[in-house]
């Protein structure tokens, strides 16, 4: 009879055991490990909030772009902040540009704790989520938002990236009464913050030039059809057109205004400034004058390389993603300025900015304005957005 003996350390269960073990062991010292570099590393964290659905969704997607190629050029740089390494890290919410999302989204981001907070797409959305940030301490960076209001809060951290509407509105007015010489002019507005703010501001400067308005119509910004507004404007033979509003209902009403015959120049502002209006309203977009904050992307200091590597990761350019940017570095920079990622500690250092961006030479004035707001006209000329020069 054969007895073939095993040792206890050869039996399968006693192996098992041995592997299981230094499995446990390994994975415990991996999580020292991580533990360790935890704790040596500060996560900074950048709330983004914007149209990233609906309507306004190519707006959000750009400006939520031109934060993420920051925050990869600032984890590149290996920063380091009060002796740890800084990791950039982004949160992004949806608002779909609607105030009661909006503030929704804005306590998100409070709740979260996140180091500062950039947006939102509109002024209607900005607005009320504002004070919510001001009350948690939170930095907030506006890039898109136009309306005067904004910084006229008493908010000490609420900033601006672009010039207001009260700038966009009286470069628009001299537009119409100077530069087009336009007898009898009418105002559409959206109704929003946004919308309302700018014609107000172009009505009051227009008194100052002696324009002749013949009337002032609204259309909520959820509208499509502007037939009647249009048929009461057509009645009163108007030569020029202001609409005060977005690209994607600017296209529509364009597209109407040529329907029902008006053959009166059309001008708006910055939310007629992308790729999509030309897009949506195709040859009625021929001739459409437009102002918008800012260079044009190819003038702006840095404008030429931002432009070619955003497009090489993201796809063209609408609008604000190069203030985006600048925005997600001026942070950076009060931050390394400050030697501390606590918004209580560092944001006092973001009024002090002198920062070389994408989009200008960036300093803020007392009430947390750009010093040095510029605008910029546009045509569309052979379905493209060209200059207008010689307006200021």
């Amino acid at each position: 009879m054969n007895l073939h003996l095993h040792s206890p350390a050869s039996s399968p269960a006693i192996r098992f055991s041995k592997v299981f073990g230094i499995a446990l062991i390994g994975l415990a010292l991996s999580h020292c490990s991580k533990k360790t570099e935890d704790a040596n590393t500060n996560t900074v964290t950048i709330g983004v909030v914007g149209a990233l659905t609906g309507a306004l969704a190519h707006y959000g997607k750009d400006e939520e772009n031109g934060v993420r190629l920051a925050i990869d050029d600032l984890n590149a740089q290996k920063i380091v902040i009060a002796g740890k390494p800084v990791v950039f890290k982004i949160q992004s919410e949806d608002d779909q540009a609607d105030p009661r999302n909006a503030t929704a989204a804005a306590q998100r981001l409070v709740d979260a704790h996140v180091n500062a907070a950039i947006g939102h797409t509109t002024s209607s959305t900005t607005l009320p989520a504002s004070a919510l940030y001001n009350a948690a301490g939170i930095p907030l960076i506006a890039c898109a938002v136009t309306n005067p209001k904004y910084t006229q809060q008493g908010f000490p951290y609420a900033f601006r990236l672009i010039a207001n509407d009260v700038q966009q509105g009286q470069t628009l007015a001299k537009i119409a009464a100077q530069h087009f010489g336009a007898k009898r002019i009418a105002i559409i507005d959206d109704r929003s913050a946004y919308g309302v703010g700018m014609a107000d501001e172009f009505e009051k400067y227009l008194k100052t030039l002696n324009g002749n308005l013949i009337a002032r119509e609204s259309a909520s910004d959820k509208e499509t059809d502007f037939n009647a507004v249009l048929t009461r404007i057509k009645g009163k033979n108007p030569d020029l057109i202001f609409f005060a509003g977005n690209d994607g209902q600017a296209a529509a009403m364009i597209i109407q205004v040529r329907n029902l015959g008006i053959t009166a120049q059309f001008i708006g502002g910055d939310g007629m400034n992308t790729p999509e209006f030309i897009k949506l309203a195709g040859k009625s977009a021929e001739g459409v004058v437009i102002t918008s904050a800012g260079l044009p992307l190819e003038k702006m200091p840095q404008g030429a390389s931002f432009k070619q590597r955003f497009e090489q990761k993201y796809g063209p350019v609408q609008l604000y993603s190069p203030y985006y940017y600048d925005a997600t570095q001026v942070i950076a920079k009060a931050m390394q300025a400050a030697n501390s990622t606590d918004p209580k500690v560092y944001a006092p250092k973001i009024k002090d900015t002198n920062y070389a961006g994408v989009t200008n030479q960036i300093q803020f004035d007392d009430k947390g304005d750009l010093k040095t707001g510029q605008i910029t006209a546009y045509q569309v000329k052979d379905g493209k957005w060209v200059e207008l020069v010689g307006v200021n």
